[in-house]
Formats: structure tokens, sequence, C-alpha cells
């Protein structure tokens, strides 16, 4: 487990949101991307392009490279012989993308309330070594309105509900003044109704133009909430609106035989569904 909060480096200097921007190009572009391991390949060839403003829904089995797309997107990663460019620059060093990692990753016993988490958004931004100004204040509490937080930002983390961390997160990134965010698997364990909750609040970072791409492995949100689809299985399997890349004979070369896969009026089921874990189940 991890807590929620960067690792601290002193020397590490405040970073620019315009650091490497190219004015006219897309806000992410990915090129041959490739990445091998000791136990195989995880990406094997990975080209798209990204528009601003754009939700984009990354799908696909267990293990497909999903988690790992982002990382290298986020910089995190580095890959060799392959191009990925944000703003048409290089992924290092960017403040405009915010990288929200899965629950399960993150320690909720760490003792922080919302607003210190929300806060580490202005630390990347303004450095290490400086204390938090009014104005890094201000937009802290910005932030926890455009979630719907204002009234918890004294709680302590893991006093949250799960669809309330998410809003956190989001929180953090719009702190930072992201403008391209990577969610990795947001909507797992949610009810309906926080579900909801938190597409409302990817609406309002669509109207701020702010570019999002979301991990996960509900077909059904996937087909009815995005805009464009990926399915990926550590290559690039189908790319486009849900109702071209939702086809039978798609989504089988994507999980394979060992899944059935049901189509109907763009209603998509997945019955036997290894993927999400060693309990098969549906995504109707």
């Amino acid at each position: 487990m991890t807590a929620p909060h960067p690792q601290i480096n002193h020397t590490q200097p405040p970073l620019k949101a315009d650091h490497g921007h190219i004015p006219g190009t897309a806000i992410l572009k990915v090129t041959n991307l490739t990445v091998r391991y000791e136990s195989g390949t995880a990406l094997e060839q990975i080209s798209f392009e990204l528009n601003t403003g754009e939700r984009m829904a990354v799908v696909g089995p267990n293990g497909a490279g999903k988690s790992t797309l982002f990382k290298i997107i986020a910089g995190v990663m580095k890959s060799e012989g392959s191009s990925v460019k944000v703003f048409g620059a290089e992924p290092r060093g960017h403040i405009c993308i915010a990288y929200l990692p899965q629950r399960s990753q993150v320690d909720w016993n760490f003792p922080a309330s919302v607003s210190d988490v929300v806060m580490m958004g202005r630390t990347r931004r303004v450095g290490y070594l400086r204390w938090p100004s009014n104005a890094d204040r201000e937009i802290v509490k910005n932030a926890l309105e455009t979630v719907g937080m204002q009234d918890l930002a004294a709680r302590q983390i893991n006093q949250l509900s799960g669809g309330q961390q998410q809003r956190m997160f989001i929180a953090r990134a719009l702190a930072q003044e992201a403008e391209l965010m990577l969610m990795d698997e947001p909507f797992t364990g949610l009810d309906t109704p926080s579900q909801d909750e938190l597409f409302s609040v990817l609406d309002t970072l669509r109207s701020r133009k702010v570019t999002v791409m979301v991990a996960l492995h509900d077909l059904k949100l996937a087909a009815e909430r995005f805009d464009r689809v990926m399915l990926l299985n550590h290559r690039l399997v189908g790319l486009g609106t849900p109702a071209d890349v939702f086809r039978e004979e798609t989504l089988n070369q994507a999980y394979g035989d060992h899944i059935q896969v049901l189509v109907h009026e763009q209603q998509v089921s997945v019955i036997d569904d290894t993927c999400c874990g060693e309990d098969g189940h549906s995504h109707a």
C-alpha cells in the first residue's frame, strides 16, 4: 500500500502548467508504443490521438496493459523506441497530467484530511518548501466545491465512501490545474448513485475542456457514457465510438473464447468475464 501523497524531493523545482507545450498540437499523441518486460509484452505498437475535452474509456481484460499505458502517459514509466507526446512534448515534467490511482493502491489509514490531500495538488506546482498562500487555499476551496465536497474538507480520508474518495482525487487534480486526467478503475465498487455523482463531475470537467481517460471493466458504462472507446489487450484491438468497437467479433478478439459476449441493440453483456477477478460476473 502507498500513501495518497507524493514522495518528497526537496531538490525538485516547481513545475509549470505550460511546460513544453507546443501550440496547435494534440493534447495526447501516442505512436508505436511498445513495452516489454522479462515476463512478456505489456503493450505492442499502440498508436492513437486524444482530443481536448474528450472522454475516452479504456477497456480490456485484466493484465491487458491499461495501467502500464496510463503510467507511461503520465511520465511515471519510460518506453523505448516509441513516441508519447503531450501537447507536442515529452510527458515527463508536465504538471498538466494527473494520474488518479486505483483506490486499492492507497493507504486510507494515512492521517490526512480531505483538504490536506487536495492541497497536495498545489504542492507539485509551487514546490515542497513553500507554505500555501491564500490563493492556493482559494483554489483548493474551489476544487472541493466543484466536486461537491466543500462540507467534507476537514474529514479524515478513512471516513470517506468510495465515491467520495474518487471525487477527492478529482479535486486534487483540479487543484493541480490538470488538463489531462488518467483515472484507473474509478467506478469499481461504487453503487449506481455514486457512479451518477461521479459522472456529473466528469460532465463538469468536459465543460471546462478537461480531457479524461478512464480505465474500466464495465462495458455497459463505456458504451453509454463515453465519447470513444479503446479496446486493449496488449495491442490495440479496437478504437472508435462504442457502436463501432463493441461488436461481437471485436470483443471476442480482446477477451478470447473463455467468455460469452452478447450484443443487442447497443447493449453489451460479458458473461463469465474472468478479467475482473476470480469471481466471474456479467457486465449487463
